[in-house]
């Protein structure tokens, strides 16, 4: 059987800097088919979907449990939050006395733009896609996909106010009192924005103590029977220990939030990402003292499209239909956590 279709692909037009879509943005695009010949196209249908999945695996040392593998009923859970679907080439009617009224195109190359805007309808990471689907008599269904990166507009509502926490320990052996108290100007940041914290001691004791600055981060996958939770430290920062004795200190300290963050996952009910910065006082024979703030990472959703041209996320250089890369699970947001 000869072939007639010899390209049939799909992209997008990115509309900021750094590839990302968010809630009810336009997402404009063509499908490109070049026929070898004069052709009959019996359907050309695009789709756009969004969905979240998680698949957990269980691993012991190297070894993948090969039965939980196969075990989706277990371990697969999916959310899907939408289906768009554009018939782009309408299939003809026909009845079992007529010809088919196929579409035909001409020899060469053929672009049908498409455009749809991102529903409104849901505030999570989500894996996306835009597919087509192409059908000729006779012949097998050729598809073509491509994968495009979005990330809900945070609500400014709670993430701009301030937050603060305090914490206060008698020491052992009547060595006196420590208190802290821990305020940042707001909860929410974007990535590579300054996260200021002032922190006041009050050292009332005969031990010396020393602040600690750390913002970590939590994952948590929730399949229908099993969860699974990673916690892991992103970055770690000290300042000058305070002496016994030295009354009331104000310590102020300027976190720079890495740009590299995914953003924060708070409203998906199988997938979580969340972040708390936590401040300690190190006391000399003593256990820390220690207050946790949540933090959010927002999205930087810059309008520069300096390029102007189609764009793709640098993972997507694989083949058609593969997922994104991942680790011991598969989770389908926008991109994997560990990149």
């Amino acid at each position: 059987m000869k072939m007639t279709i010899k390209h049939f692909q799909i992209e997008y037009d990115a509309i900021n800097r750094r590839n990302i879509f968010t809630n009810r943005d336009t997402i404009n695009g063509r499908i490109i088919l070049e026929a070898m010949k004069k052709t009959r196209i019996q359907s050309l249908v695009f789709k756009a979907t969004g969905k979240a999945s998680l698949r957990l695996v269980n691993y012991y040392g190297n070894i993948i449990d090969r039965e939980d593998e196969r075990d989706d009923h277990n371990h697969l859970d999916k959310i899907k939050y939408y289906r768009i679907k554009q018939d782009i080439l309408k299939e003809g009617e026909q009845d079992a006395f007529s010809v088919p009224d196929w579409n035909v195109i001409e020899k060469g190359r053929h672009v049908f733009p498409f455009s749809f805007k991102v529903p409104n309808r849901y505030d999570s990471f989500i894996y996306s896609t835009v597919h087509v689907v192409l059908k000729q008599p006779m012949k097998l269904t050729k598809k073509a996909e491509t994968h495009f990166t979005f990330v809900c507009k945070a609500s400014e509502s709670g993430l701009m106010a301030r937050q603060h926490g305090s914490m206060n320990k008698n020491i052992a052996l009547g060595s006196g009192k420590v208190s802290m108290t821990v305020h940042t100007r707001q909860r929410g940041y974007k990535q590579g924005e300054a996260l200021r914290v002032r922190l006041e001691i009050e050292n009332l004791s005969s031990r010396s103590v020393k602040p600690k600055f750390v913002l970590d981060e939590k994952k948590s996958y929730f399949s229908i029977n099993r969860s699974k939770i990673q916690k892991h430290e992103i970055l770690k920062e000290k300042a000058d220990a305070v002496e016994s004795f030295s009354g009331k200190k104000t310590v102020i300290k300027e976190i720079t939030i890495p740009r590299e963050l995914s953003p924060s996952i708070l409203n998906c009910s199988i997938i979580k990402l969340e972040y708390r910065l936590k401040v300690y006082l190190e006391i000399t024979c003593e256990a820390d003292l220690m207050v946790k703030l949540p933090i959010v990472i927002i999205p930087e959703l810059s309008e520069e499209d300096p390029s102007g041209r189609p764009n793709q996320p640098a993972w997507m250089s694989q083949p058609v239909g593969a997922p994104p890369p991942y680790e011991e699970y598969a989770m389908y947001p926008s991109f994997p956590f560990g990149v």
